[in-house]
């Protein structure tokens, strides 16, 4: 059964720091792409960040802030992310990408198929 498992959100300062990760099992994390969304109240989902074997791609929003990595051998995604805003606030998915993605189009919620519970991140003094 595939399944994603998002973790490491919580409340922390503007201009603090959290890692979020995503545990990877049913599946071989190096045999697809993975993508990081956020939602906030009200607000659309959106692509945060996205991975796979050789490359990485940021939303203009994070970039220069967040980084993504992956470990293939503990199977899970993270996203560091540094010097934090308010507007950073929301909550956090991982997904794992369909094989209809096309790298152009990594954004797109529904280029994914499976998706992890979310994490809270809130950012706040």
């Amino acid at each position: 059964e595939v399944q994603l498992q998002a973790s490491g959100g919580g409340l922390v300062q503007p201009g603090g720091s959290l890692r979020l990760s995503c545990a990877a099992s049913g599946f071989a994390l190096d045999d697809y792409g993975i993508g990081w969304f956020r939602q906030a109240p009200g607000k659309e989902r959106e692509g945060v960040s996205y991975i796979n074997l050789s490359r990485k791609f940021y939303a203009d929003s994070v970039k220069g802030r967040f980084t993504i990595s992956r470990d293939n051998a503990a199977n899970t995604v993270y996203l560091q992310m540094n010097s934090l805003k308010p507007e950073d606030t929301a909550v956090y998915y991982c997904a794992r990408a369909a094989a209809r993605l096309i790298l152009s189009s990594w954004r797109a919620p529904t280029n994914y198929d499976y998706w992890g519970q979310g994490t809270q991140v809130t950012v706040s003094s």
